[in-house]
């Protein structure tokens, strides 16, 4: 059912003959106690990135703010369930804001490849970023004009949301397919790493990045199955499972990088022995083409 305009446009309390675009009426708590934690982790990574002079740091900031204000839109529609600036102010920010973590992640692993040397990896620090970060922009566009003619075609009477729901479907599927080859390349990592002592400090950020990308996984698969299953689906119109496995997932996911900041923990590690090494032989390559162009 077509909710009328005046009723899109204002701020009406839940009304029995009509249908909130959620399905639901969004949880007043969870909108404020997410915007507190999401908050406080964004602070908190502002302090770290400024004390330990890692500026890529912001990346988590920058992803925490965008879940504050989807997080906010929600909390608007606890009042206003059927407003419709509310709603996309919701739906926008909360595809978008995971994508900041991974991107923060990308520079953790290039950091790690960088101490552990380019054995490590079958792809350059470089690489990591240009590859999966086109990736995850190409898919927040089709989310992006799919979810702009999903809610065009929801505000008009008998409007066909269909179309724009597949093309948000297909922009989720390659998010969810780009995150499982970076999932790939990074057990790769794991495993040509495994051999080699590790310092302490070093474990404790590996374990973090492991736990913070099975939270991104995790909720990927969540919003693609919740997405396939349309608009009036079981997961879409539950909250419960939003909170926790979108909500609650990338609290986790960004949090665990506060108490495990990777600033600290990447401060203190000096270059691995097999890093030397090949910075050497490059060095010696480079005399001796010297040496030869002389002659």
């Amino acid at each position: 059912m077509s909710l009328p305009q005046w009723i899109q446009n204002g701020c009406y309390a839940e009304r029995p003959e009509y249908l909130s675009s959620y399905g639901y009426v969004p949880w007043l708590s969870a909108g404020i106690t997410f915007c507190a934690l999401f908050g406080v982790s964004g602070a908190a990574h502002i302090a770290q990135s400024i004390y330990t002079r890692q500026w890529w740091g912001f990346l988590f900031v920058l992803g925490a703010l965008t879940e504050i204000i989807g997080w906010a839109g929600r909390t608007w529609s606890a009042a206003c369930p059927y407003n419709d600036n509310a709603f996309l102010m919701q739906i926008s920010t909360l595809i978008i804001a995971p994508t900041f973590f991974t991107a923060g992640i990308y520079v953790i692993l290039g950091r790690l490849i960088q101490i552990m040397g380019p054995t490590s990896s079958p792809l350059t620090p470089k690489m990591y970023l240009l590859i999966f970060c086109t990736c995850d922009v190409f898919s927040l566009v089709i989310q992006a004009i799919g979810g702009g003619l999903a809610s065009s075609a929801s505000s008009e009477v008998n409007g066909d949301t269909k179309p724009g729901t597949d093309t948000m479907v297909a922009g989720i599927v390659f998010q969810l397919a780009s995150i499982t080859v970076f999932v790939y390349f990074f057990f790769i990592f794991l495993k040509r790493v495994r051999s080699q002592v590790l310092p302490r400090n070093l474990k404790i950020l590996v374990l973090a990045a492991c736990f913070s990308v099975v939270m991104i996984y995790v909720r990927s698969i969540y919003r693609t199955v919740e997405l396939l299953q349309g608009w009036d689906g079981y997961l879409i119109t539950h909250q419960a499972y939003f909170v926790v496995l979108d909500g609650a997932l990338m609290v986790a996911a960004v949090g665990v990088f506060n108490v495990c900041n990777p600033g600290w923990l990447l401060m203190s590690s000096p270059k691995r022995p097999e890093s030397d090494e090949m910075e050497l032989r490059d060095n010696e390559s480079r005399k001796l083409q010297g040496s030869s162009l002389d002659i």
